[in-house]
Order: C-alpha cells, then sequence, then structure tokens
C-alpha cells in the first residue's frame, strides 16, 4: 500500500517486507495514477542488514516497525545508512504513554488478541513479560535509540490514530470521537497519543 501510494510522487519506491510469502504476492511494478510505470520493488530483507549502498535513498519511511524488529539500533543505524546527507527518515513507533497494548498479550502461555488496557503502564519487567514479542517506546526510550547518529530533529512529537475501524463501526460518531482525540495533539493530553511521530535529517 505504501509503495503504491508514494510511487506516484517519486521516480523510485522500493519497499522492504520480510514475510517472503507476502512478498511473493505483491507485483515488482506498481503503475501511477497517469498510467505510467516507476521503477519501483519490493525486496525481501530484514532491517538489520538493508541490501541497498550507503546513502541511496532521500527518505526512508518507517512505519510501526521498529517495535518487531529483533535489534532496534541495528535497524535505526542501517537506516541512517542509507540516506543521503539532507535526507529524511520518518518515524512511527508505539507510545508508552497509550492506555491500551494493540498487539495484544500472553497470558498463561495463550496470546490474546486485541487492545489490553494499561499494560504499558506496568513497570518494564512486568509488561515485557506480558508482551515479550514487540517492543512500546517512551521519549527517553528513542532519545537513548537515536544518540550518537548523524541525524538532526526535524519534527518529534506524539500522534493519535486515523481510527478507521471506529469510523467504520459507528459512522458520524467514530468521526467525531476521532476529532476529539486528534484535537488533543495540540495540549498536554498528546502524551496519550497511540504513536510517535519523528522526522530526522541526516547529516
Amino acid at each position: 500500500m505504501y509503495v503504491e501510494r508514494l510511487a506516484a510522487h517519486a521516480d523510485q519506491v522500493i519497499g522492504l517486507e520480510y514475510d517472503f510469502g507476502r512478498v511473493s504476492q505483491v507485483r515488482r511494478e506498481v503503475r501511477r495514477p497517469d498510467g505510467g510505470v516507476n521503477a519501483s520493488l519490493l525486496v525481501c530483507a530484514d532491517g538489520e542488514q538493508l541490501p541497498f549502498p550507503a546513502a541511496s535513498f532521500d527518505l526512508v519511511l518507517s512505519h510501526e516497525v521498529l517495535e518487531h524488529v529483533r535489534d532496534d539500533r541495528q535497524v535505526v543505524e542501517e537506516m541512517v545508512r542509507v540516506l543521503r546527507p539532507g535526507g529524511c527518515l520518518v518515524l512511527f513507533v508505539p507510545n508508552r504513554g497509550y492506555p491500551f497494548e494493540t498487539h495484544g498479550i500472553y497470558w498463561h502461555g495463550n496470546y490474546r488478541f486485541g487492545n489490553i488496557p494499561l499494560v504499558n503502564y506496568l513497570p518494564r519487567r512486568y509488561r515485557n513479560k506480558l508482551a515479550p514479542h514487540v517492543r512500546v517506546y517512551s521519549r527517553g526510550d528513542l532519545d537513548k535509540l537515536f544518540a550518537g547518529l548523524s541525524l538532526t530533529p526535524v519534527k518529534r512529537t506524539i500522534i493519535y490514530g486515523a481510527y478507521d475501524n471506529l469510523i467504520a463501526r459507528f459512522g458520524v460518531l467514530g468521526r467525531m470521537l476521532r476529532d476529539g482525540l486528534h484535537y488533543f495533539e495540540r495540549t498536554p493530553l498528546k502524551i496519550l497519543g497511540l504513536s510517535h511521530f519523528w522526522v530526522m535529517e541526516r547529516q
């Protein structure tokens, strides 16, 4: 989806996907709305070893990925490596301040899917036992993760979600709820938002 949307705005878009089965289902060329074809690819690889030369890209988008990888610092270093000077890293990761763990939890050895309240507010050792399959980040966690890298912050904030599922289910009421939550992004209550949204420029 991201490759298809971004292909209309760039000469080349490359999507990275870890799951080979998903890669095999996607066509390697992505058509633009005007009928042309971008030189766009979907590559099967992991984020810890990006199969691209240094300084290959003007922009790297990482949307809710870091929380799932084996080594998030190594993935960040790789994203910085493949950025050209002046290029931007656009990053979304889960906010520890959000009142729900959206990836489910493990309870007595069984996985429970869904939005589980208050898990992310527990001390880390308890939180990570319940959700060992996914990370969650505070602002301090991200500061440590990016420490020492040749990046300059352009924007660092917290956002609420699109809540498309609520709109599909509740219609106008869902839209009103989403609009109300988006208003909180302009208030101190943004600390309860769904995701950190950072834009960082490569030096």
